[in-house]
C-alpha cells in the first residue's frame, strides 16, 4: 500500500465526534442518549428560509459567482451595517461554511510554518484547519477560574516570534461561551498594530449574548482595518448548520483579492444554501428575541444544575451556547466513554465532549468537558440528573 501523507497522518481527529461509535452502540441497547457533545441546536430554522428552499423557481441549479451571489452579499453588508461596521458587499466572500472562510484566511495571510496565537481552550477544528494550511498553532492559556477571560497581553507578547503572523479569537467563544469585552479587544488591537499582525475573529455566535451584554466586533476597533478578518456563518444564527454557508469579511483589498483566488479554485459556494441564507436575512427580530430567551433559560438550568453537583465547577458563560465544566474525575475522556459504554440511569445516558481536545497544550483540560446546551429544557434537566447519578457511582473519581 502506498504511504499516506505526513499532513494526513498529523491531521487531528475531532474530539467532538470521536465518541460517536459508543453513542451508536448505546442507542442499539435501547438507551436514550442526550447529545450535549455538539453544537447542533434543536431550534427551528426560520420559516422564511425553509419556504425559500421549497419555492425555488430555477430550471438549472447553476454555479454562482465565486464570491457568492451579489444580492446576498449586498444583503449581508446591510445586516452588518446595522451594527455600524461599515461593510461593503465587496468586502465579503460567501464561503462553504465558516470553516472554509478560516481556511481562506490561513492560506491567504500565512505562509507554511508561520504561527497563529490562539487563546485556549479553542474550537478543536482550528487545529485541523491549521494542519491543512501548514500553519503552527501557538496556544495562550485562559483559565477556568476567571471564566476563561482573555489572557494578559504580557502572556501574548511572550509568545510573539518572527514567525508570528496572526491572532485568532472566537467571540463569543466556542467552547467556553466567554464574551470578550470592548476593553479586552482594544488591548488586542493595540498589540496587533504594534507587531503588524492579522487579527482573525470568528464571530459566528455574535447574536448570542446574555445578561444585557452586547457583542463588540473587531470591525468596531479603530486603526486596524487592514489587519482584521471576520469569519461568519449562518449555521448557528439561523439554526441552519446543514446549509454550509459562511462568510469571509475583510476591508483589506489585497487580502480579499487573494482569498478570491481560493474561492475561484473551488468554483462557488452552494447555490441552494445561499438562497436559504439570503432569505434568512428577512428573519424578524422576534425570532432572535425568542431564541435568546430560550438559550438563557437553558444556560441557567445547566449552570445552576452543574454547580450543585458535588465536585463540579462551571463558570457562567456570557454568550454562545457552550460551557466548560471541571469534573471530579481523573480523566474526562475515559469518563465520557464510560458514560456511553457502561452507565445508564432510567435507561438514559449523556454524550459530552472531553475538553482536552480543545487545548493545544498537552496535559490541560484532562478533567474538563465541553457541554453544549442545545437541547430543550426538559432534556437538559434529565441530562444533569444523569450526570449527577453517574458521578456518584463512577469508580475513577479524582
Amino acid at each position: 500500500m502506498p504511504e499516506l501523507s505526513n499532513r494526513g497522518n498529523t491531521m487531528p481527529e475531532s474530539p467532538i465526534r470521536k465518541l460517536v461509535p459508543y453513542a451508536e452502540e448505546a442507542k442499539r441497547k435501547g438507551r436514550t442518549v442526550y447529545h450535549l457533545n455538539i453544537g447542533q441546536p434543536d431550534i427551528k430554522t426560520p420559516e422564511v428560509a425553509i419556504e425559500a428552499i421549497k419555492n425555488i423557481d430555477l430550471k438549472v441549479i447553476e454555479y454562482s459567482h465565486s464570491a457568492g451571489i451579489e444580492s446576498y452579499r449586498r444583503g449581508l453588508a446591510d445586516y452588518y451595517n446595522k451594527f455600524g461596521l461599515n461593510i461593503s458587499f465587496e468586502n465579503i466572500l460567501v464561503t462553504t461554511g465558516g470553516s472554509e472562510a478560516l481556511l481562506f484566511a490561513f492560506n491567504s495571510c500565512l505562509n507554511e510554518g508561520d504561527e497563529v496565537i490562539i487563546p485556549e481552550p479553542f474550537y478543536a477544528n482550528y487545529n485541523g484547519f491549521a494542519t491543512t494550511a501548514g500553519v503552527n498553532v501557538v496556544p495562550v492559556t485562559a483559565n477556568i477560574n476567571d471564566g476563561f477571560a482573555l489572557p494578559s497581553i504580557a502572556d501574548f507578547e511572550k509568545l510573539i516570534t518572527p514567525k508570528t503572523k496572526a491572532i485568532l479569537i472566537c467571540n463569543p467563544g466556542n467552547p467556553t461561551g466567554y464574551l470578550y469585552s470592548k476593553e479586552e479587544l482594544e488591548s488586542l488591537a493595540a498589540m496587533v498594530k504594534k507587531h503588524n499582525l492579522y487579527l482573525i475573529a470568528d464571530e459566528v455566535y455574535r447574536e448570542f449574548c446574555y445578561d444585557g451584554k452586547t457583542h463588540y466586533s473587531v470591525f468596531n476597533l479603530k486603526g486596524i482595518d487592514d489587519n482584521t478578518i471576520v469569519i461568519d456563518s449562518v449555521s448557528k444564527r439561523y439554526s441552519m448548520c446543514g446549509a454550509r454557508i459562511g462568510a469571509f469579511i475583510c476591508k483589506n483589498e489585497a487580502v480579499i483579492a487573494t482569498a478570491l483566488k481560493y474561492a475561484q479554485a473551488r468554483l462557488s459556494p452552494p447555490t441552494l444554501g445561499q438562497i436559504a441564507g439570503e432569505a434568512a436575512l428577512k428573519t424578524e427580530q422576534n425570532y432572535f428575541d425568542e431564541v435568546i430567551s430560550e438559550y438563557v433559560d437553558r444556560r441557567d438550568i445547566l449552570i445552576n444544575g452543574l454547580n450543585k453537583i458535588d465536585g463540579v465547577k462551571c463558570p457562567n458563560p456570557g454568550g454562545a451556547f457552550y460551557a466548560i465544566a471541571e469534573l471530579p474525575v481523573k480523566n474526562a475522556e475515559a469518563f465520557c466513554q464510560w458514560l456511553l459504554e457502561e452507565f445508564e440511569y432510567n435507561n438514559q445516558t449523556i454524550m459530552i465532549a472531553p475538553a482536552a481536545g480543545f487545548y493545544a497544550t498537552k496535559g490541560l483540560g484532562e478533567r474538563e468537558v465541553r457541554i453544549a446546551y442545545v437541547l430543550n429544557k426538559e432534556s437538559l434537566k434529565n441530562a444533569i440528573e444523569c450526570l449527577d447519578q453517574a458521578l456518584k457511582v463512577y469508580p475513577e473519581k479524582y
